[in-house]
């Protein structure tokens, strides 16, 4: 534990008092220090170090100088304040509101005078916005602070694994088919895939694209490739929604259309161009194998194999098996040295102790919040049919299990949950209202229900006009696992089957992978030439697939033996700013317009662009600051050369330093060393 906070403490130095290189447009929000003018001077703050996060209230303190008429040089001091934290996932960015001072210290000054300097800060810096660089903000977290959620209880058992060395995709049924008749039409309802028979034709035909589509006489039968569809088949081929930017670099390469494999149990699909391909892993005794677009890696000396699935780890004596979870902890000694400009650094975020898992923890743990009009928002809940509850096992709570909006009843009233904000009614059926608080009871949901992700959103406060909320990605089914993040709880939740379809949250079946730039990724094995598959809306179905609203349809195009596919989004991917925060949506944006109004009304510091953020304040209030050569502590006398131990921890954090602002100077935002973040 102390080796974390030392690391922590080492980056934020290393990190804060560095000068942010920022475009035109973000110079005037996130740049540091900031000015505050006012009739006795200027109010000088630089960049905040926070302390710990509890919801969405964040602590923190910062180094301040006051700049006064009266006085020919600053003053220095430390403050430290509590303020709401709004954040902006999609934008990296967050802004301190409703700021309140609660410690002020100026160790130079007479306590006379100290108090003056007090009174003045804190009267004039609750008026003012502070901004702040969400990456910043989720480097210099304390990582000793208490997870609200470390899912201890999410199922690590493997999926069925199949290894196949030839092109292939993976056609995911929740269950035994479930059909649907209409029209003349059958749909299979329980897939995202689109499975449908004509009545005139004993043919089974999967939709791979808007021209391309399969045939078989089974469901579960040998797929062909056909040039022949029924014209009122190929009429029903989904339109699909607009598709996320993949990042995907370097040009299709023809082949075989893929094999297609039909799964009505959790699997996944390890597809590789011909044998496995392994090829070393530069300054390890690890392999990988380079012909397949999954994390495949085998270690030399032990003479295993380990695969990386929804960020859980499994290993095995045979590609066939039988795989066992293990934690990230027992992993071969090499796993934390895979280079960071290896193919296979991808894995690199489910390797605790790396700096990839260590930010993608913190990551995890800051809060998207909203500011919700109350007099706004409304709800209107779908049923198939009547209203059905069923009990949530372990708590006092029912959820509706015919709609795909999650309603729970609880004593009486009822709480619905639509893309991160609550309400609350009377009855089932509405009228919905901005819920201002739900019950404890819904905290104690266990992993167990597909209703788990719905404890991750939280209301924090409210006013009469307005509810502050947000969300953890746990409500994008992202959870804390120990010293990593990983994807789905890995039960099996079956969805409802009635006149329409609702999934719920899957953990297998659909390639998920992680990246920093990009964030959790969806696909597909394979695709190739124009065999990429489309998981697209047909209209049979209501909700989406993956869970929370939060996830439509998808197009992955990875590139058919090159790893040019998710490897390259590892580099290039773009992150898409709907999915990283759901209170950008359509339908939140009409219920949150009065945040953009709310933080016009409010002062704005000003950057101090010719001004270095080089002041550090630390926790006992002293203050410092970097003059390149070295630190300075401020005294009453002025600023005094630090000695001793302090000089050599000093030139480590020079050398940094040194090597942090040659690397911005090449354009990276990141210090180096630390993986690239959008």
């Amino acid at each position: 534990m102390h080796k974390h906070i030392w690391k922590l403490t080492y980056l934020l130095l290393t990190l804060i008092l560095i000068p942010i290189t920022t475009s035109a447009t973000d110079l005037n929000y996130s740049a540091w220090p900031r000015e505050i003018p006012f009739e006795l001077g200027i109010i000088v703050i630089y960049q905040p170090q926070p302390e710990k996060l509890e919801g969405n209230k964040l602590f923190a303190r910062a180094a301040v100088a006051l700049e006064l008429t009266d006085r020919e040089q600053p003053v220095f001091g430390a403050i430290w304040f509590s303020a709401r934290l709004n954040t902006d996932r999609a934008a990296r960015s967050a802004t301190f509101e409703d700021v309140k001072i609660t410690r002020v210290r100026f160790p130079n000054e007479k306590t006379e005078n100290a108090n003056r300097l007090s009174e003045l800060i804190e009267k004039e810096l609750p008026k003012n916005q502070l901004p702040i660089d969400m990456d910043n903000l989720i480097a210099t977290l304390e990582h000793v602070q208490d997870r609200e959620k470390t899912a201890e209880n999410i199922n690590n058992a493997p999926p069925k694994i199949l290894f196949i060395n030839e092109p292939a995709v993976l056609i995911s049924i929740d269950g035994e088919p479930q059909l649907k008749q209409e029209n003349g039409i059958t749909r299979v309802i329980n897939t995202p895939f689109t499975i449908i028979q004509d009545s005139s034709d004993s043919y089974w035909y999967l939709n791979a694209d808007a021209t391309n589509w399969y045939k078989a006489k089974e469901i579960r039968g040998e797929w062909k490739l056909t040039h022949s569809v029924p014209s009122k088949i190929a009429s029903m081929a989904p339109v699909s929604e607009e598709y996320e930017d993949t990042g995907i670099e370097g040009d299709q390469i023809d082949g075989p259309a893929p094999k297609i494999i039909v799964s009505t149990v959790p699997t996944e699909l390890i597809s590789s161009t011909g044998k496995p391909k392994f090829t070393p892993v530069n300054g390890t005794d690890l392999l990988y194998v380079s012909n397949t677009e999954s994390d495949v890696l085998m270690d030399i000396k032990k003479q295993q194999y380990y695969i990386l699935l929804s960020g859980r780890w499994y290993n095995s004596k045979s590609l066939n098996g039988p795989w066992k979870h293990i934690m990230g902890e027992e992993l071969p000694r090499d796993f934390p040295n895979i280079p960071q400009e290896s193919e296979v650094a991808t894995v690199r975020y489910a390797v605790p102790g790396t700096e990839e898992a260590e930010e993608a923890v913190m990551d995890a743990q800051v809060p998207q919040t909203a500011t919700i009009e109350r007099n706004k928002a409304s709800l209107t809940v779908e049923y198939d049919g009547s209203p059905i509850f069923k009990t949530i096992e372990g708590t006092q709570l029912s959820y509706a299990g015919n709609s795909a909006t999650p309603v729970i009843r609880f004593k009486g009233s009822y709480f619905a949950l639509d893309q991160a904000v609550w309400f609350v009614a009377d009855t089932a059926t509405g009228k919905w209202q901005v819920a201002t608080a739900i019950p404890a009871d819904i905290y104690t949901i266990p992993p167990e229900s597909p209703l788990y992700y719905v404890t991750f959103v939280h209301i924090y406060s409210y006013t009469p006009e307005v509810v502050y909320i947000g969300y953890t990605q746990g409500y994008s089914n992202v959870y804390i696992y120990h010293n990593t993040i990983v994807y789905g709880t890995g039960y099996w939740y079956h969805g409802w089957y009635g006149r329409y379809y609702y999934p719920r949250p899957s953990t297998w079946g659909f390639h998920v992978r992680y990246n920093p730039r990009g964030g959790w990724r969806f696909g597909l094995s394979y695709s190739n030439g124009p065999f990429t598959f489309t998981i697209g809306r047909g209209g049979w179905y209501r909700g989406g697939w993956w869970g929370p609203g939060r996830y439509g349809s998808y197009r992955r195009g990875y590139k058919h033996g090159s790893r040019k596919g998710y490897r390259a989004g590892y580099k290039a991917g773009k992150r898409n700013a709907s999915r990283d925060n759901i209170y950008r949506s359509q339908r939140n944006q009409s219920r949150s317009s009065m945040i953009s109004n709310k933080n016009q009304q409010q002062a704005r510091s000003k950057a101090a662009p010719k001004r270095k953020n080089n002041v550090y304040a630390d926790s006992k209030g002293n203050v410092h600051r970097s003059t390149g050569k070295g630190w300075e502590t401020k005294t009453n006398k002025g600023w005094d050369n630090e000695s001793g131990a302090k000089k050599q921890q000093t030139t480590k954090s020079n050398q940094q330093l040194n090597r942090n602002q040659q690397d911005r100077k090449k354009g990276n935002r990141w210090p180096a060393g630390q993986s690239p973040r959008t």
